[in-house]
């Protein structure tokens, strides 16, 4: 049997600040939940405690099954790890930590090889082998083979760098798949994903027997494999034991009912200092009603103690004032472009104004096109060149912004857009990010309010062209939409790669960089390349 229960689990941040209170759910066999709510709210906390990364200050969780687990920024890894680093980095415990005693026998061997070192070398081995080390390495192979189409012997040294971040996250999701570890937490597995690596996640999850928790704001992802939703909202968690298509509605309802629930606690508790307030009045006058009135008092002092139920949580008010500006008509020129050993020379006019959504494949050069145009130094034959006054602006999906760390989003608005400190919050306030948020620094954020604080440093920068690489990853629902209103009022042009398919649908063209190493245009998004490449 494979479980996860939290019981009344309270945790406070680091820095005095409540984030849960008091939280209980239980995920049961074979069940497929869903941690869904705004950024902040504490959703990868939550798992960060269930995997024991955390310690809560009170209440309890226990799982079964082993606990498998997929971190958050899986996907966006640019050190110096090796594919067997990562794998043994997602494998059961006991493999863990044989194999880190192996590479330090491993270590001490290239030192010396003397008999105390090579005694060592050998437990280690023994120790690996016992551990199940070698059997899950074939395990391993096939998981290479699905996410990399190579066997494991020819890529377990290879860089993870040198992988697409949905490479990293299939290579990841496969071991953890095809893993012992029966119970799995998965925190943002659709990040970095093509569609048809998202609709293999889904397929993957609705047919494993496994019992998993994720974390997801892709709508369709948690409508097609989530058999239950569970809100982390306000300090507070709710489970809605139906799917995703009717999560909005009982959301609204719940909302409606602590409302209705609170009024009439509103009510009572005015009734009852009415009360006392009349009966001190009387007892004044009259001894008789002397017991009356304490009682009252009584009676009013358990209330108030009781406390008022549960507040309907308030909805994020996100307001993104992405202005641009005029440019030239032409905004980009690409004339025998080829981004080096990643696609085939192509033409590419993009005029002022336009929203071009950029699909295809992971490794395919998405994302290295957009740092190109954005001005970074990128291996290329052709010319890219942007029109008269087109300021761009890139936004990176994996939120690589080390300038940033060590700050807070109080302090980086105000140096970088010279912002005065009421200016700032301000800002700030418009994207959900003031208050105690905006005193916190950037690396301590979650990955959504790393996001917004991104959209709003290129709001202030007074780009004209946005460059966004997968902008809806982390945006939880609230801050997604808002950003699509804000795209729709930008007086500029537009280039994004996106995976998403519903922000996809309101673009005006679609550049598809297809798998044979070809660009073109297409009418509509293109999730499936080989039908296109079957018709044509």
């Amino acid at each position: 049997m494979a479980h996860v229960e939290v019981a009344h689990l309270t945790y406070v941040l680091p820095d005095g600040r409540p984030l849960l209170d008091d939280v209980s759910f239980r995920v049961g066999d074979g069940v497929k939940a869903a941690l869904v709510g705004p950024n902040g709210a504490g959703k990868t906390t939550l798992m960060r405690l269930i995997a024991g990364d955390l310690q809560p200050v009170e209440g309890s969780v226990v799982s079964s099954g082993g606990l498998g687990i997929m971190r958050q920024f899986i996907g966006g890894i640019r050190d110096g790890r090796s594919v067997y680093d990562l794998l043994v980095s997602v494998a059961p415990e006991r493999v863990r930590q044989a194999a880190e005693r192996l590479e330090a026998a491993e270590l001490v061997m290239m030192e010396r090889e003397d008999e105390k070192a090579q005694m060592r070398y050998a437990q280690a081995i023994t120790d690996y082998t016992d551990a199940g080390g070698y059997d899950i390495e074939v395990l391993w192979d096939a998981c290479t083979m699905a996410a990399l189409g190579m066997p494991y012997d020819r890529c377990k040294y290879r860089e993870v760098n040198t992988l697409s971040g949905g490479e990293q996250k299939r290579l990841v999701l496969e071991a953890l798949l095809r893993g012992p570890d029966q119970t799995l937490l998965l925190d943002e597995p659709d990040n970095y994903l093509d569609v048809p690596g998202k609709i293999w996640l889904e397929q993957a999850l609705r047919e494993t027997p496994k019992t998993v928790l994720l974390v997801s704001h892709d709508r369709e992802l948690l409508a097609n494999a989530a058999d239950r939703i569970v809100t982390v909202e306000s300090g507070n968690v709710w489970v809605h034991g139906g799917g995703f298509r009717s999560y909005a509605q009982a959301r609204r309802e719940r909302n409606e009912r602590l409302e209705e629930l609170k009024k009439r606690w509103d009510e009572e508790h005015a009734k009852l200092k009415r009360l006392v307030n009349m009966l001190k009045q009387k007892a004044k006058y009259n001894d008789g009603m002397a017991a009356a009135y304490h009682a009252a008092q009584t009676r009013l002092r358990r209330f108030e103690e009781a406390g008022p139920p549960e507040a309907a949580p308030r909805d994020q008010l996100i307001s993104m004032r992405l202005k641009g500006g005029r440019t030239a008509k032409r905004a980009v020129i690409c004339e025998r472009l080829e981004l080096t050993g990643l696609m085939k020379p192509f033409d590419l006019e993009i005029w002022y104004g336009e929203r071009v959504a950029v699909l295809g494949s992971n490794g395919s050069g998405k994302s290295h096109f957009l740092r190109l145009l954005a001005g970074e130094d990128v291996r290329h034959t052709g010319t890219a060149r942007l029109g008269a006054r087109v300021v761009p602006g890139h936004f990176a999906q994996t939120h690589a912004r080390p300038e940033l760390l060590g700050r807070t989003p109080c302090e980086i608005v105000m140096t970088e857009h010279a912002r005065l400190k009421n200016e700032a919050m301000k800002a700030l306030a418009r994207y959900e990010l003031a208050g105690t948020i905006a005193e916190q620094r950037f690396e301590t954020l979650s990955g959504g309010q790393q996001a917004r604080l991104q959209i709003l440093l290129l709001e202030l920068s007074g780009t004209t062209m946005l460059l966004l690489d997968e902008p809806t990853d982390n945006l939880d629902l609230a801050s997604a939409e808002a950003l699509q209103q804000g795209l729709d009022a930008f007086d500029g042009t537009v280039v994004a790669v996106t995976h998403d398919r519903w922000f996809a649908e309101d673009f005006d063209r679609y550049l598809v960089f297809g798998s044979d190493g070809r660009v073109y245009e297409a009418p509509e998004p293109v999730w499936d390349e080989s039908r296109v490449v079957r018709k044509r």
